[in-house]
């Protein structure tokens, strides 16, 4: 597509839109379904840095935001929520963790610090 609709941003051929709205991983991808889309699969470090960039531009900093990472279906095995197969990772030193057991849902933008 070389457009998106109003308030959509175009990166690398792709529309994306950052929703500031505290919700969980699921009721996020169920709202991007609901926009006849998916949580954001990301496939190389400069697009990464573009949808992180989006977030910063929308003012609203470097906030945490979901991505449509999950391993839910199988413990390890990790998956974008759109299908598409998951070959880029730039993910904190030893993340995820699975810390308790119960990260099973990718972040962008997340620090401890």
């Amino acid at each position: 597509s070389s457009a998106c609709a109003s308030g959509w941003t175009l990166i690398f051929n792709r529309c994306f839109i950052y929703v500031p709205n505290y919700m969980t991983w699921a009721d996020a991808e169920k709202n991007c379904l609901s926009m006849g889309a998916n949580l954001a699969s990301v496939h190389h470090l400069n697009e990464y840095r573009q949808v992180q960039a989006l977030i910063a531009i929308a003012g609203h900093g470097f906030k945490e935001a979901w991505i449509g990472g999950t391993d839910a279906q199988q413990w390890g095995t990790w998956l974008w929520s759109d299908g598409s197969p998951m070959k880029y990772t730039n993910w904190c030193p030893w993340q995820p963790d699975n810390h308790f057991g119960s990260q099973h849902c990718l972040q962008m933008n997340y620090s401890s610090k």
